[in-house]
């Protein structure tokens, strides 16, 4: 269970009206210590983390309903943070019996957590489209040393390779989001173009495009592929300290004995690189296909908008239209000598686009006249039809041969079934299937009862012995 011993309120820190404060003091001391400007020398001790706790407080907004006087500085609301989360679990206290001094780590369950909260704040870089390429090279190591480590590194990293999808298609649908938003809330043109120009430069070409084209999971997949298939092959001996390491290093694979973990993770990371390249792949390029449309489609309306901001016709009639008539020809004559003059303008060759015009559909209505098809065409068709109907056998067949050798009586032997005709001989291989479901449903109950088996015949070296008998319960199957 998760909310046992010190995690039973794990998340009250990020729930209270502190929460925005408490996150950013978690990134920055998750920064401080796992970061490029980390100091791995020394844990830090509580005057350290609390100058941590205070430059993130600085930096921190507060959010609306907030008490401002509740502290009397950002050192006494570090302290505060501080107890708080060593209280529900997110930091550690630790004490050197040395020095006589505490250390505040984070325990293992804070730090996974805060590295989202950091990696969401997107101050981390990441290669996120290099997942596919770390597989390949992975399994191609595994396949090269043997060594159970780098199996288990591909199908980590292939399970990343789902996990980035989701998470480009995600950014691409919240940046549409928020280019919508920017557009009703301030009407800017220039706005709105430059956060799409600038996401489409720093975004997408550095990932977005690599995972389209360079590293592009169709790309490598026929790779991985032929990789798996040379680690199959392998001699068993190889394939057999393969998988005891793989059951010694990863025990909660283990399914059962008779499974194999080796085949397992195999089949995990193909499945994982199909889903990725016939839906993932498809999935994001409509996702960002889209984002492109909206984003077009905003600005160009947003473009026309700003153009026609001085060309208010409707309202220069209906300003017009309330002048007096003195008023009303004096402003019209001075128009008419505004417009007077001979004014010579260019038009825009951006506004000027040669329409495709789609091609008409030829239509072949003439009716062409078929020739007869030859003897021997003919004599074609006609044997394959007479083979279809000679192994063809349906199920009122099969009740009335049934029916016929039954007379009056209501049981039988199947060896006493007569074999008069190659139909009789179809009808006899199959009325065992007379006793299903499917004929009782249908009114036709028959109860099978086994036999001795039945050997020694002429058109069958064996076969089993049942004794058919009729249920007449309904009158729709007497004979």
């Amino acid at each position: 269970m998760f909310f046992t011993d010190e995690r039973t309120q794990f998340f009250r820190p990020l729930t209270g009206k502190y929460r925005e404060q408490v996150a950013e003091c978690l990134r920055l001391l998750h920064e401080r210590l796992y970061s490029s400007h980390a100091d791995y020398g020394e844990s830090l001790r509580r005057e350290q983390v609390l100058d941590v706790f205070t430059e993130a407080l600085e930096r921190a907004p507060l959010l609306e309903g907030e008490d401002e006087g509740r502290f009397s500085g950002n050192r006494e609301q570090a302290g505060w943070i501080l107890n708080q989360l060593v209280e529900h679990g997110w930091l550690k206290r630790d004490k050197d019996e040395a020095s006589f001094q505490s250390t505040y780590p984070f325990s293992r369950t804070g730090r996974l957590f805060t590295q989202t909260l950091a990696e969401v704040d997107g101050r981390s870089v990441r290669t996120r489209h290099r997942n596919t390429r770390n597989t390949l090279n992975a399994l191609a190591a595994f396949l090269e040393r043997g060594e159970a480590y780098d199996l288990l590194d591909a199908h980590e990293h292939s399970e990343r390779i789902i996990a980035d999808f989701t998470d480009i298609i995600g950014e691409l649908e919240e940046r549409k989001r928020e280019l919508v938003r920017e557009v009703e809330a301030q009407q800017l043109v220039q706005q709105a173009s430059d956060q799409f120009f600038d996401f489409m430069e720093k975004r997408f070409q550095p990932d977005v495009a690599i995972r389209l084209s360079a590293d592009s999971v169709e790309k490598h997949r026929e790779r991985i592929h032929a990789t798996i298939g040379k680690i199959r092959r392998k001699q068993k001996a190889w394939k057999a300290n393969a998988e005891r390491e793989l059951r010694r290093l990863a025990p909660d694979l283990v399914v059962n004995e008779d499974s194999s973990v080796l085949w397992q993770l195999l089949d995990s990371i193909e499945l994982r690189m199909r889903n990725a390249s016939q839906i993932m792949l498809p999935a994001l390029r409509r996702t960002l296909q889209g984002f492109t449309r909206r984003a077009d489609i905003i600005i160009r309306q947003l473009s026309y908008l700003h153009s026609q901001r001085h060309n208010d016709i409707a309202g220069l009639c209906r300003e017009l239209s309330e002048l007096d008539d003195e008023t009303f020809a004096r402003r019209l004559a001075a128009a008419g000598e505004a417009l007077a003059g001979l004014r010579v303008t260019l038009v825009d060759p951006g506004q000027n686009r040669l329409r495709e015009r789609r091609p008409r559909r030829a239509v072949h209505s003439r009716i062409a006249e078929l020739d007869v098809p030859d003897e021997a065409t003919r004599r074609e068709l006609l044997t394959q039809q007479l083979l279809e109907k000679a192994f063809n056998i349906n199920s009122g067949a099969l009740r009335d041969y049934l029916r016929g050798a039954l007379g009056a009586s209501r049981r039988i032997d199947n060896r006493d079934l007569p074999i008069n005709s190659a139909a009789d001989l179809l009808a006899l291989s199959h009325v065992i299937e007379l006793g299903s479901a499917d004929h009782a449903e249908a009114g036709f109950r028959l109860r099978l009862e086994p036999t001795e088996a039945i050997t020694g015949e002429h058109y069958f070296a064996r076969r089993d012995g049942y004794l058919l008998e009729l249920d007449y319960d309904d009158d729709t199957s007497k004979p």
